[in-house]
């Protein structure tokens, strides 16, 4: 797949050689499986912490408050790369996480709502933190292996998921010895969990010279310093190499929205910010309803963690493999396949939706026993909404990993993460009127009328002429 109408990097094309390139990946892995520890210790508790203090209605608001947070957190993050380079937008995003899980405990303590909700908010940041990590581990290698590597970055959160939700039952230990109530106890571990994440950054992480994540490095079009200095030892061009450098001195700044208006202008960009958001949006909106629709169906809370279990496998432990076929057949192809994959999960569980027996909203309580085939299907939907969102993910990333103008990549990167959000709060939100409307067939009707963007987008990427 040729990019180069879109702004991005030649097939072949690497950036300069870093002398600490492999030891930065090896520091964004591990710090992506300290952050998953630290988000999946209190987000098994953050709901129930959040009942306690407020009552029942407020129960959803916690997870509510960090999607935004993420959202929010995302552009600022990115700006902050752009100007100080990753090393410093990373680690100041896991010390405002852990700012909020110290907020977090202390609101246990005091029995503060208010407290908790600004804790919540600053713990979303880590959501936001490690989505950007992978983008920090594509400006360490070569277009050749950039997919897979950030696939790798983004599957290592994955451990930390697997350990974090386990750690609730000790946290709860070690915070009662601390004066801690139970529910506030397993914050302590992402307090610590977030503040090593962190200090592994800020200690061991270093921008790769010549990447866009340090924008003085570069002029405003995206010229390596090495030319004008080349031209500064022959002596050629001293009006032009005084512009230069005088761009060097005021880098170019490009706003969210301006970086949006140039991805749109690029069909390349364009896929890849549209497929994110409408990818992550379908993921949400059919996620989230999953365990209410099971439940209406006389499902157990077992199946249901089991289910959603697999979902969260289905989202991450193949990330590598994508990854590799992206590098391998083209970003295109993998997001088409991804594509695919939704949409045959949407189409699955809106089957299985017709073979529950009052299946609607309001038909919890007396419903009769569900199908095997139910429980299957409702099962295997929900893996191949993950597998299908993981492919969408990483090939949109690789082709945002390579847009070689250094005053779009970033902003560009920071608004798409935020649009990724935003759109999965906006389809969060519809995905419970949906449900109580027309029960679990609406909410994936509407997940598969959501896929139609992408798909258009896609069509138009593959259509563009190459220049």
């Amino acid at each position: 797949m040729k990019t180069t109408e879109t702004g991005a990097e030649p097939a072949g094309s690497t950036p300069e050689e870093a002398p600490h390139a492999r030891r930065n990946l090896v520091v964004l892995v591990f710090s992506n499986l300290l952050a998953g520890v630290g988000v999946a210790s209190g987000a098994a508790v953050g709901a129930l912490l959040a009942e306690s203090l407020g009552g029942t209605s407020m129960a959803g608001l916690a997870q509510a408050v960090g999607v935004l947070a993420a959202a929010v957190a995302s552009i600022p993050l990115a700006t902050l790369a752009q100007v100080r380079g990753r090393r410093w937008a990373l680690s100041l995003g896991y010390a405002l996480s852990t700012v909020g899980a110290l907020l977090i405990v202390t609101s246990a303590v005091l029995g503060q709502l208010v407290v908790l909700l600004v804790g919540l908010t600053l713990y979303g940041v880590a959501n936001a933190t490690n989505l950007q990590s992978r983008y920090a581990a594509a400006d360490n290698v070569g277009s050749g292996t950039r997919a897979r590597t950030m696939s790798i970055v983004l599957w290592s959160t994955t451990v930390g998921s697997v350990v974090g939700p386990n750690l609730a039952a000790p946290g709860a230990v070690v915070g009662s010895g601390l004066g801690v109530p139970d529910l506030g106890g397993p914050f302590l571990f992402s307090v610590v969990a977030y503040l090593l994440a962190g200090l592994l950054l800020l200690a061991l992480y270093r921008d790769p010279v010549g990447s866009a994540a340090v924008a003085s490095t570069t002029t405003a079009v995206g010229r390596p310093r090495g030319r004008d200095d080349g031209a500064r030892r022959t002596g050629r061009d001293d009006g032009a190499r005084r512009t230069r450098r005088d761009d060097r001195a005021e880098p170019r700044r490009t706003g969210a929205l301006t970086a949006l208006r140039w991805a749109w202008a690029h069909p390349q960009a364009r896929f890849a910010v549209v497929t994110t958001a409408v990818a992550h949006g379908v993921m949400i909106m059919v996620m989230v309803m999953t365990p209410v629709h099971m439940l209406h169906g006389g499902m157990s809370l077992q199946l249901v963690g089991i289910v959603i279990s697999l979902h969260v496998l289905g989202m991450f432990a193949l990330s590598p493999v994508f990854g590799w076929l992206a590098d391998r057949f083209g970003p295109l192809r993998v997001a088409v396949g991804g594509m695919v994959l939704q949409g045959t999960a949407v189409v699955l569980g809106f089957t299985a939706a017709t073979l529950v027996p009052d299946a609607g909203a309001h038909a919890g309580h007396g419903a009769a026993e569900p199908a095997l085939d139910t429980e299957v299907l409702t099962a295997v939907a929900l893996v191949l909404l993950g597998l299908g969102w993981s492919a969408c993910v990483i090939a949109s990333s690789a082709v945002l990993a390579s847009v070689a103008e250094p005053h779009v990549k970033l902003p560009l990167q920071g608004a798409t993460d935020a649009l990724m959000n935003y759109f999965g709060a906006g389809s969060a939100a519809l995905a419970g009127p949906l449900l109580a409307w027309g029960g679990f067939q609406a909410v994936n009707t509407a997940g598969a009328v959501l896929l139609v963007p992408a798909v258009v987008t896609v069509i138009l990427a593959v259509r563009a002429p190459n220049p």
